[in-house]
């Protein structure tokens, strides 16, 4: 859709239509929501501004990309967003060669222009590329390594700040923005270059100092001081929302042909005014009625997220020294009903996965007893932390991970399903997960006990209910649930067991079945006993086949030297997972109760 060469009027229309289509589809299909809807116009003025066939156009998380993706000849496929073999939900150079790269964890835009900006220059082109980053992914500690590169390199990059929660600095009115702009402009950074080459040439060294002095006086009235510190030159605050003003201000920071940030004050869900402002729920939605803004679909049960949240309190509750944090997420995990009730022991420390796991093992030494609860999906962003500041001095942080197993319509940037190969590794580390809503309090409380770091693994969503009692955890202990007349076993790893449960209950045979509960340590002696009745073993885990369940239980039996046993897995192969409804990915894995029968057959 060209957006070059239309007035204030055309492109204004432009943005409302671009909100209503975001609107009657998200509101259909849902998605992310608050806040593409605020970086419409800054959306419009990249577009403007730069060259989309040339400039790479980097969304930071990319959920703010739904303008960017309906203004590159995608409105019609726009009504397939998040849906299997539909549009990806974030930015994605297979499905657009306007997509510069994939992106669904925060924080990495900065570094992918600085390694761009290096190739740029390194080909000899004329290229510039131009970031869209939120003040939320300004919270990472990667964001500062690229932006110390990039302000010494002092390669072009315009990096838009997307401001639509909290200022990184309070601006001081009219001035403050009058300041910015004379200082970025054309003809001050001409008439400072000259001053400087004029002062060293003729002035003495004292006068040299008062002229630096002065430029740095008029600096620290600014809100960019931060920036500007680490040789990166700011614009703003200015009016996310003013077309005029964005294309005037980005026209200008591209011209500089040096590392800008353009800092924009935007409003969270602009269009919708019941989604406007700071409403974490509207960030990402199911469908919903535009009318009135309610969700159209309810939770049929209580979530594995709410019983773990339930459990968690019950805990701190009893004992003093349960502490915790969530890395920007505290009610996507259901941490946020734990700081509301202890804020001075309970934490969301913003995106800083790696800030959080170190912090906790600190508190772990201290005599506390920690838990770190984050989605799967960033937990692999403290991967190091968790192996050099918890696992080698063996301190007793508890992982708790949330949305492990196929999430759904995020797609391959948000599966939870590595973490089970990730962490099996790293000695002293205990993996366990339960298989249902009791089991999963069960195993809060018993990871209260453990003096090593462990991790439990729970869905997104609802556990099913099961018809089976549930029993404390013992370490390293699985549980029989169901003893069988075949010669086949099912051996099911948490949400995995409800699975084995289903495609036995379809199957003729009187199948046994296994409740595994730890793969770490993982229970030898059951193991052993079970193979000399069943020799045919099935494996259901909602995890990465490599690296996980099965591959754990083919190493046991190896070192018990038994084998005659065969091993099959429905785990997830060697790939990344696409996105789309639960169901319908799982269909196209062919992991469906009946088609797991079939393939049993």
């Amino acid at each position: 859709m060209e957006v070059k060469g239309k007035n204030k009027e055309e492109l204004e229309d432009l943005a409302s239509k671009i909100r209503e289509r975001i609107i009657d589809v998200v509101s259909r299909k849902g998605g992310h929501f608050s806040s593409t809807l605020g970086a419409v116009e800054l959306t419009l003025g990249m577009h403007y501004v730069f060259d989309i066939e040339n400039d790479p156009f980097i969304f930071d998380v990319s959920h703010q990309c739904y303008p960017h993706k309906l203004l590159t000849g995608r409105w019609e496929e726009f009504e397939t967003i998040r849906q299997f073999g539909g549009m990806c939900g974030f930015t994605k150079p297979k499905e657009h060669k306007a997509d510069y790269f994939v992106a669904g964890h925060s924080s990495t835009s900065i570094s992918l222009a600085t390694g761009a900006a290096k190739a740029i220059k390194l080909k000899e082109q004329n290229r510039v590329p131009v970031v869209m980053i939120g003040d939320g992914s300004m919270s990472a500690g990667m964001v500062y390594e690229a932006l110390n590169e990039l302000g010494d390199l002092k390669l072009p990059v315009v990096i838009i700040l997307n401001d639509n929660e909290m200022s990184i600095a309070k601006p001081i009115g009219a001035i403050s923005k009058y300041l910015s702009k004379i200082l970025a402009g054309k003809f001050y950074q001409s008439f400072k270059t000259r001053v400087d080459k004029f002062i060293r040439n003729n002035m003495p060294e004292g006068t040299t100092y008062l002229a630096k002095r002065l430029e740095s006086s008029i600096k620290l009235i600014t809100p960019g001081i931060l920036f500007e510190e680490m040789g990166i030159d700011y614009i703003g605050p200015i009016d996310g929302h003013d077309i005029d003003e964005i294309i005037e201000t980005l026209t200008i920071a591209k011209e500089m042909n040096k590392p800008v940030i353009v800092h924009a004050r935007t409003v969270k869900g602009k269009g919708y005014k019941i989604a406007e402002g700071q409403h974490e729920h509207w960030h990402g939605v199911g469908p919903f009625n535009v009318e009135d803004g309610e969700f159209t679909k309810k939770a049929s049960s209580k979530s594995a997220t709410a019983i773990y949240s339930e459990a968690l309190l019950d805990l701190a509750c009893r004992y003093e020294n349960v502490v915790g944090v969530t890395a920007a997420m505290p009610s996507g995990t259901g941490m946020d009903k734990l700081i509301d009730k202890f804020p001075d022991r309970f934490w969301d420390v913003a995106i800083a996965e790696q800030h959080a796991v170190t912090s906790m093992a600190a508190m772990a030494k201290e005599g506390f007893k920690p838990f770190v609860t984050i989605y799967s999906t960033f937990l692999q962003r403290g991967f190091d932390q968790i192996i050099h500041d918890v696992c080698i001095m063996n301190l007793p942080v508890v992982f708790a991970m949330d949305r492990a197993g196929i999430v759904g319509n995020d797609g391959e940037t948000h599966q939870g399903v590595f973490d089970i190969s990730f962490l099996r590794f790293i000695p002293n580390m205990i993996l366990f997960a339960p298989r249902d809503n009791e089991t999963l309090k069960n195993a809060i409380d018993f990871s209260y006990g453990l003096e090593s770091p462990c991790a439990i693994r729970y869905p997104r969503g609802s556990f099913k209910e099961l018809e089976f009692k549930a029993t404390p955890f013992e370490l390293g202990k699985a549980e029989i649930l169901k003893q069988g007349s075949s010669k086949k076993l099912f051996i099911g790893y948490g949400a995995g067991v409800s699975r084995a449960i289903e495609v036995e209950k379809l199957h003729e045979e009187d199948i046994a079945i296994l409740d595994l509960r730890f793969i770490k340590p993982i229970d030898k002696e059951v193991l052993q006993n079970l193979a000399q009745k069943y020799d045919t073993w099935y494996v259901f885990s909602d995890s990465q086949k490599l690296g996980g369940v099965a591959s754990t239980i083919l190493e046991a039996l190896n070192e018990l030297n038994i084998n005659s046993v065969k091993i099959n897995s429905f785990e997830y192969d060697d790939m990344f997972i696409e996105h789309g409804d639960t169901s319908d990915v799982e269909k196209s894995l062919e992991l469906l109760p009946n088609q797991i029968l079939s393939k049993i057959k």
